[in-house]
Order: structure tokens, then sequence, then C-alpha cells
């Protein structure tokens, strides 16, 4: 009873402020999109697709602190202060890296990236400009995504929430205002929504410099910076590069939806887009345990309690079940509230939003279980590969070929193609269950 206690404590306070922090960061993309709808429906569209950008940069920091989280719990859970440090160091280089790259395709050639996901001229025409904009933000991130990353792995969870969450009520709050020009300034549209995400990543990396500054934390340190420890970091390239492949395979996928989905119409794409924004938000929860469950089972695994790691491992896939099925219940309960929030689409892409939410809620239990076991349990011991070889079946050999030729070849219904696409999470579960029962995942892996 006492350990279940202690289980269920620690649970809690990751999962909460995670949740939250997750829901805080879905909020803006629902602000931007409910915003923007009030203008019109081409804005919502050409932003939803323009945003595909950062989905595909987001795909790396997942992977990154998904690396990151592998040695800096066990190392955490060990006590070992120095070796967390260090890896937050090799974890920074290659963000900021990747986020340089980001900023200069989306700066320099962003008609180029809009053409990718869609080829209607008026989409592309007001995507342009948002993406020169928010380019910015993206160096800023670079930074900040993995400085609170180490926040939640070294005992700041409530603290790295509450900066994660100020950067987003900022973002909201600015959306308001130079999206539709109140208190004096200039009605910006889809200009000031971007504007709106680069001043809050600004204000969120200033948060992270000061919490850096601080003595009694675990921080950026200048020797490590020039010299970091090799063992180290081939172990992060070890764990990090089967993740970064798993991300990219899965998220490049995932992107071909929206590709897929840009090329039947502005209807399917506003209707789609709305429909993702409602998954990120109620799906909060869901990816606040699969990143609470990286970390438990990551210190039991660091610590040496291989035992206790298995049993808290079967106790997060049954509450990532339940969780699954309350989402996607809790979903379909809030449908009729969100059809009416989205009364500024046309008749057609409210038709297909309605049915899409159904879709959404059913999706639901495969994202919850596959997040906490696949990006949780499974990486906090080093089993990293399974989740790449996984999504390459999955999307690549399965998903996508489907629905490309159920759109362009068959030219099945769009709902009908939106329902195929929606079986991702589905089809990989009786692989995930049995790779589970292997029990690969429990190791530590800490360096002795």
């Amino acid at each position: 009873m006492k350990e279940n206690k202690t289980f269920y404590k620690k649970l809690i306070a990751l999962v909460l402020p995670i949740a939250v922090q997750n829901l805080m960061t879905a909020l803006v993309s629902a602000s931007d999109a409910l915003m923007l709808g009030f203008l019109d429906q081409s804005s919502l569209s050409a932003v939803s697709l323009a945003t595909q950008v950062q989905f595909v940069l987001n795909l790396f920091y997942a992977a990154l602190t998904i690396g990151t989280t592998v040695l800096a719990a066990q190392y955490w859970g060990k006590g070992d202060r120095v070796s967390v440090e260090k890896v937050l160091v090799v974890s920074l280089k290659i963000s900021v890296l990747i986020s340089g790259l980001f900023f200069l395709a989306a700066s320099c050639c962003p008609e180029l990236l809009m053409k990718i996901f869609t080829n209607e001229p008026m989409l592309i025409e007001l995507g342009i400009p948002y993406l020169r904009i928010v380019s910015w933000s993206y160096l800023f991130m670079g930074v900040s995504q993995i400085y609170l990353c180490i926040m939640k792995n070294s005992g700041r969870t409530l603290r790295s929430t509450i900066y994660g969450s100020t950067a987003v009520i900022l973002n909201i709050v600015l959306n308001t205002v130079l999206i539709f020009g109140l208190f004096g300034f200039p009605k910006l549209e889809i200009a000031g929504a971007a504007i709106a995400t680069v001043i809050s990543r600004a204000v969120e990396l200033i948060l992270v410099f000061i919490e850096n500054a601080k003595k009694d934390v675990v921080r950026v340190r200048r020797e490590f910076l020039i010299s970091s420890s090799p063992e180290l970091k081939k172990d992060f390239y070890r764990y990090t590069t089967p993740v970064l492949a798993n991300e990219l395979v899965w998220g490049c996928g995932f992107t071909m939806f929206s590709v897929i989905m840009g090329h039947l119409g502005d209807d399917a794409v506003a209707a789609n887009s709305i429909a993702n924004i409602v998954k990120n938000i109620i799906a909060c929860v869901c990816l606040g345990i699969g990143t609470g469950s990286g970390i438990i089972v990551g210190n039991e695994l660091g610590i040496g309690n291989l035992e206790q790691a298995r049993n808290y491992g079967r106790k997060l896939c049954t509450i990532a079940w339940i969780a699954g099925v309350i989402s996607g219940i809790f979903l379909l309960l809030c449908s009729p509230f969100i059809l009416n929030f989205a009364d500024n689409l046309s008749d057609q892409a409210h038709q297909y939003l309605h049915t899409m939410l159904y879709i959404c809620a059913y999706y639901m239990i495969g994202k919850s279980i596959n997040s906490t076991v696949v990006a949780g349990i499974f990486c906090s011991g080093g089993d990293t590969r399974f989740g790449f070889l996984c999504d390459i079946v999955t999307m690549w050999i399965i998903i996508v070929p489907i629905g490309m030729i159920s759109a362009f070849v068959w030219k099945l219904p769009v709902l009908v193609v939106y329902f195929l696409l929606s079986l991702d999470e589905f089809v990989k579960l009786p692989a995930v269950y049995r790779h589970y029962k292997q029990y690969k995942w429990v190791k530590n892996l800490t360096i002795s």
C-alpha cells in the first residue's frame, strides 16, 4: 500500500505539471485557429499548413528531449548531477545547430516550404509572411526546449511548467491584441500571430537564462561547453539517433497526412486543422503520462531497482489505457461545443469536422498507450530502436501508401481517406504489446 502511494505521488507530481504545459502549448494553436478563423477560412488553413514546418522542427526537439531524458533520468536517479549537466550541454549544442538550419530555411525559402504542403496559390501566399516572421522563434526554442526538459528531469518540473505556461499565456494575449488590432495596435492578422509567437518564445528564453544563473541547480556550465565527456556523448548519440530516426519516420509520415489532406481542398484542410488541434488538447494528459513514465521508470533503472521498474511499467500501461478511454469519451462529450465554435467554417468543412471528431475519439486510445509504452517506458531503458522500426512499417509501408492511393488513385471521399490515415496508432499495437513483454527495456544505462 505504501509503495502504491509513493508511485502515484511521483506520477501525479510529474504528470500534472507536464500535462498543464502540454495543454498550454496546445492552446496556442487553438487560439491561432480560433482567432484566424474569425478572419476567414483561408487564413486558418494557410497558417495550419505553415506551422507544419515547426511540427517537423518539433520532431527534432522531441528526439533530443527523449534522448536527454533517457540518460538524465537515470543519472539523476543515481544522484550524479555532473553527468546530468554534461548531457544537457551535448543536447543543447545539437539543438541550436538544428534550429539555426530551420531558421535559414523558413526565412529564406518560405514559398518553397509552403508548396510542399499545398498547391493552392492563395494559401501559399498567405503562409509566406507567417513563416518569415515566425522563423526567429526557432532560434529561441533551440535553447529553451532543451533546458525546460532538463528541468523536468532534475526535480524542477513545476518551475518548468510555470516558465513554459507563462510564455504560452503571453502568446495567447498577444495573439488577441495583434491579430485584431486591439488597444491601439495595428490589425496585423496572420503576421500578428507570427509576431506573438516570436515575442512569447523570446520571453521564455529570458526566463530560462534567469533560471540558469542560479547556483544551486543543474545548469549550463562553461567548462562543459568547451569540453564534454566522450563517453556520455557516445551514449547520447547511441540512444538519441534511433529516437530521432523514429520521430522523423513517424513525423514525416504524419506530415504526409497534412500533405494528402492539403491537396483535397480548402474545406478538408480547415476541418483537419481543427480536428488536429482538438486531438492535441485532449491528448495532453496522455502525453503527460508518457513523459512522466520515462522519468519514473528511468529513475528506478538508474538506481538499479529493475524489478521495481518492471512493476511500475505494468501499472503505467494500465493507466495509459484508462486515460485513453476517458480522453476519447471526453472528446465525444465536447464535440457539440467544438462544432458550435467552428460555425465560421463552410457547410462542407463543418460536416467533415463532425465525423472527424468521432474518429479522433477512438484514436485517443491507441495514442495514449503508444505514447506511454514506446516513447516513455521503452526509451527509459534505452530501448529506442523498436519505435523506429515499428513506425517505418506502420507509416511508410502501410498507412501513407494506403492514404495516397485512396486519395489520388481511388479518389475516395475525404472522410474515408481521413479514417484510413487515422489507423496508424492501432496498426502498431500488437507489435508494441509483444515487444513490451520481452522486457528488453529493463536496463541500467549509467556508467559505473
